[in-house]
């Protein structure tokens, strides 16, 4: 039974941009979340799906990947591990959570450009070039 250990294979869509967060001494953490869909007949025969979601964190050089590779919409496969903990809310109440700790990543599909991307990239090339107007 030695070989049995913490394990978890996913395979999804990302649901939001990586939040990357900066602690001390150059520590990076990205986290972001994963759909799962899970494709099932209920007791009157009918086809059912359910969306699961997974909370995921990538540490230290796998935060970089993260945030420079992955975005919302985006197809990816990961192999991490369950990582389970409390925490208190704002209220005073104890939450518990599951995550994953994210050891590989396959990125399967970059999630398709749409008008809104290339605008929001016209748009920060226009701030730049103001920018450097501005520096003149």
């Amino acid at each position: 039974m030695s070989a049995l250990r913490n394990s978890v294979r996913l395979t999804g869509f990302l649901g939001n941009h990586p939040e990357v967060l900066l602690f001390d001494q150059d520590k990076k953490l990205a986290k972001v979340s994963l759909a799962t869909h899970e494709r099932f007949r209920n007791v009157e025969g009918e086809w059912k799906t359910e969306t699961h979601w997974h909370n995921l964190l990538y540490w230290g050089k796998m935060a970089n990947f993260a945030e420079q590779q992955l975005t919302k919409g985006a197809e990816i496969s990961i192999e991490g591990k369950l990582l389970s903990r409390s925490y208190e809310d704002k209220d005073g109440q104890t939450r518990f959570t599951v995550e994953v700790v994210v050891n590989e990543t396959l990125l399967l599909k970059p999630r398709k450009k749409s008008n809104s991307d290339k605008n929001d990239r016209k748009e920060d090339k226009s701030d730049q070039a103001s920018d450097e107007s501005k520096d003149e």
